[in-house]
């Protein structure tokens, strides 16, 4: 099975993801203060959705993430959505990202076709509590698979060229995920974990085991770390280089902290404002696709095309 990212990589050595989707959309007036987040707007505003993909696009990304990150159906339910309506809701943010980057291939050069990746976000965003930062779900693997399969399937099910398991905190999620996908054959997908550190996931758990892990999965095409303040980024890429051949991938925050409690960004001590100055030093460590998370923006995403 040819991994996705081959093309971009053999053409120009590294792959571009896009940036944050949720913080953006607040920055364009959207209100996000729900435990749906991002997924609210594919009722209230799924043209600001499809403009914020095509923005990116537009920026440099090859590849653009689904607006389901927060899309559950237990998570739709609470709101009185029926599984139906859930599942049509999921599709519409596969929708989106095509429109936005049929839109967008008008307009921008180059030959390779970006790519749509349908964000799975861990069981703690259902949860909306921040738990997908701490990982201490006291769930089973079981019950984490059954969570996972049937969104995964509908997304799959809608053509989109992978998936992307993301802020994953702790080895227990990322076990369900890998025997879930082995589930679809077919289906590649890439895993990315929150950190807390510079060597351990967000359930303190050992990077390296997670890595590990996943190395034997082929349908893994990359394994790597969002959502985690960058002064840690280049020491996970270097603990990942050790443990896989696989492409490592990261697009981490723009070193802010998020208060779970007030739904807030709380400024960061340490100075990151230039995206790229960050980005080079990840991809000399060995970093071949890179984006960002919360609070990055096409402006920071468009720097990336520097790095060749």
């Amino acid at each position: 099975m040819k991994n996705k990212f081959e093309p971009f990589i053999n053409e120009k050595g590294f792959v571009i993801l896009d940036g944050a989707m949720a913080t953006e959309l607040e920055s364009r007036g959207a209100d996000l203060n729900h435990s749906l987040w991002s997924a609210k707007l594919l009722t209230e505003a799924p043209e600001l959705i499809k403009q914020v993909h095509y923005d990116y696009l537009v920026a440099g990304a090859d590849v653009i993430t689904t607006a389901s990150y927060q899309a559950s159906f237990e998570g739709f339910a609470q709101y009185g959505y029926s599984a139906g309506q859930a599942i049509e809701l999921m599709q519409l943010s596969s929708k989106l990202a095509f429109e936005a980057r049929e839109a967008a291939m008008k307009v921008r050069p180059g030959s390779i076709i970006p790519l749509v990746a349908a964000s799975i976000g861990p069981y703690g965003a259902s949860l909306a509590d921040g738990s997908e930062y701490r990982g201490n779900y006291g769930v089973s693997i079981e019950f984490l698979k059954s969570f996972h399969r049937q969104r995964m399937k509908v997304l799959i099910d809608t053509g989109v060229d992978l998936l992307a398991c993301e802020t994953i905190p702790c080895l227990d999620e990322a076990i369900a995920l890998k025997e879930v996908l082995a589930e679809f054959p077919g289906t590649q997908a890439w895993i990315s974990f929150s950190c807390k550190d510079d060597s351990h996931l967000s359930s303190g758990e050992d990077f390296s085991d997670a890595v590990k892990l996943l190395d034997q999965s082929t349908q893994v095409v990359a394994v790597g770390v969002n959502c985690t303040a960058p002064q840690y980024i280049e020491s996970l890429i270097k603990i990942g280089k050790s443990h896989t051949a696989k492409p490592i991938l990261v697009y981490p925050n723009k070193g802010e902290e998020y208060d779970a409690v007030d739904k807030v960004w709380r400024p960061s001590t340490t100075n990151h404002a230039h995206f790229i100055d960050d980005a080079r030093i990840w991809h000399a460590a060995g970093s071949t696709i890179i984006g960002g998370c919360c609070r990055t923006t096409p402006g920071d995403i468009s720097q990336l095309k520097q790095l060749s």
